[in-house]
């Protein structure tokens, strides 16, 4: 008798191309291939980029040794061709552009000799996406070629880029710019030929140094700037007076620290970086359960068998945790069928409308208890069958709207939903850029986060730009000494982010207009700590 043995089907390989560093500039067949990712074998540069695409389910390897080093090649390929092995649907995903600097080939031929099939997925070169976003073309009126070449490349013949017609591109010449015109210079090219050098390209990290062939080597020096990143030299580097986009943004390069609760704002942190600054988040607060439950389970078993007329919502949090109390008994959103629902705050709303459930009564003005007070109708008992009010609330909350519910006739029970906990510190580093002024701007978006970041982190730097997103947030800014620099129009995050930029914008404009070649904060840090006004 004789058996056969059933040969496992090879699963799909896609050598997949992460581009020049913006996530958004990664294509849609890039990310289809990775949503539909088993398993991802990613270079260390990109592996970031991969985390915020694939299923939770999916497996990430990340193409370094032990000690954290780059593997070579064949081992990178041998990972891929495991994977397509064991039948798994595999992404081999390459940073820049491998067509081009000829990563790929090595890895390709190994898979071709294991005579695994594979697909490619081509992206945004950086050839043409960094000058882009340094703001030029490859080509311009008097240049009509590119000659693009390589710093490795020890037999450049020099003096046939001397032309002023020819723009000379290398990818990877950031650390040899002195040297790239040293030889242009040597080869006859004019010493007042511009030059950019650019690193971190179409980042929020990006940074060119803009000068010319004579001028280079102490430019380089002044700038002290370190890393890989590209040099374009030629005419079309004139062009970032009119194509330049990126870098003028109104918060570009900008470190903005934003202290904030266990509401992670990702439209905050989206916004931020849309403007060109980079955002670096710390916990303040750690939201946890209330140390004794029982209130909290009495007050939902009221909510579902009829208790109350209305349940009144003040945060985000306050939504969270009688969603998870309801979800915990097996209830959902019907269980709020035939109660009034009150909330402050847009975010607060949507919490609500994301549940399932759509707010009666949100402040149409400011979105404060106040406010929510000054709409909130009397008790009548006319058309009011109960006189109950349900507030779930953080611990430390303020009883200003239990106050005035009850002055209004209607009988509160104000019950602990949360604790709220201060965070750990956060590490040494960012405490000492906060306090010696490594950030340009703090986001405030509310007292606790005030109270918070000074208690663990210190009083943030003199220099330091703060904005707050309501009077109540600025008021505390200003009971710890810090001098508040743009209000919110609206208490909302997205104003608050729009009043930061605008004065940014403001910043930089006054500082152009005096001759400073910046206007971060960070750059001009005073010697002493501003006081409140």
């Amino acid at each position: 008798m004789t058996t056969s043995r059933t040969k496992k089907k090879l699963g799909t390989v896609a050598f997949v191309f992460a581009g020049p560093g913006d996530p958004e500039l990664l294509t849609l067949r890039a990310a289809d291939l990775l949503r539909a990712a088993d398993r991802v074998i990613t270079d260390a540069t990109v592996a970031a980029l991969a985390e915020h695409i694939i299923r939770e389910d999916a497996i990430i390897v990340t193409c370094v040794d032990d000690k954290g080093l780059p593997l070579d090649h064949s081992a990178r390929a041998k990972l891929v061709v495991d994977a397509a092995r064991d039948g798994q649907r595999t992404v081999r995903l390459l940073a820049g552009d491998p067509l081009f600097d000829g990563a790929l080939n090595a890895e390709s031929s190994v898979l071709r000799k294991a005579k695994v099939p594979f697909e490619l997925a081509p992206g945004v070169s950086p050839i043409t996406a960094v000058p882009a976003y340094a703001g030029f073309g490859l080509t311009g009126r008097k240049a009509r070629e590119v000659h693009i070449l390589s710093a490795a490349d020890a037999g450049t013949d020099w003096t046939s880029l001397a032309d002023d017609r020819v723009s000379v591109m290398v990818p990877d010449g950031a650390e040899a710019a002195a040297s790239i015109a040293k030889s242009l210079l040597g080869a006859g090219r004019s010493p007042q030929t511009p030059m950019a050098i650019t690193r971190g390209g179409t980042t929020v990290e990006q940074r060119t140094i803009v000068t010319t062939l004579e001028s280079a080597a102490e430019d380089i020096k002044v700038a002290k700037q370190a890393g890989p990143g590209m040099v374009v030299v030629g005419e079309i580097v004139g062009q970032r007076e009119r194509l330049g986009w990126f870098e003028v943004k109104p918060l570009f390069g900008w470190r903005v620290l934003v202290p904030r609760t266990q509401d992670r704002s990702d439209d905050l942190l989206d916004r931020l970086v849309r403007m060109g600054s980079i955002p670096v988040e710390v916990p303040t607060i750690s939201v946890e359960p209330p140390r004794t439950p029982q209130q909290m389970e009495r007050a939902i078993h009221g909510l579902v068998s009829g208790r109350y007329e209305w349940i009144g919502f003040t945060s985000v949090n306050a939504v969270r945790a009688v969603r998870e109390k309801l979800e915990e008994y097996g209830l959902d959103a019907r269980s709020f069928a035939g109660l009034k629902v009150a909330a402050v705050g847009p975010d607060t709303a949507e919490a609500l409308i994301t549940f399932g459930v759509q707010p009666d009564l949100v402040p149409e003005a400011e979105q404060t208890t106040q406010a929510l007070l000054e709409e909130w109708p009397p008790f009548d008992s006319l058309v009011d069958p109960i006189n109950r009010v349900f507030l779930p609330r953080a611990d430390i909350a303020t009883e200003t709207l239990a106050a005035g519910l009850t002055e209004l006739g209607w009988e509160v029970e104000d019950v602990t939903a949360y604790r709220t906990v201060r965070a750990a510190p956060p590490p040494a580093e960012t405490r000492e850029a906060i306090k010696t002024g490594g950030f340009d701007a703090v986001l405030f978006t509310s007292s606790s986060t005030v109270r918070n970041l000074v208690g663990i982190a210190g009083k943030p730097h003199a220099t330091t730009v703060v904005a707050c997103i309501g009077p109540q947030t600025a008021k505390t800014a200003e009971e710890h000494g810090l001098r508040v620099d743009v209000l919110a129009e609206a208490p909302n995050v997205m104003a608050l982010a729009e009043g930061l930029a605008l004065h940014g914008e403001q910043l930089r404009l006054a500082a152009e207009g005096n001759g400073e070649a910046t206007w971060r904060p960070s750059r001009r840090r005073a010697a002493a700590r501003r006081k409140a006004t």
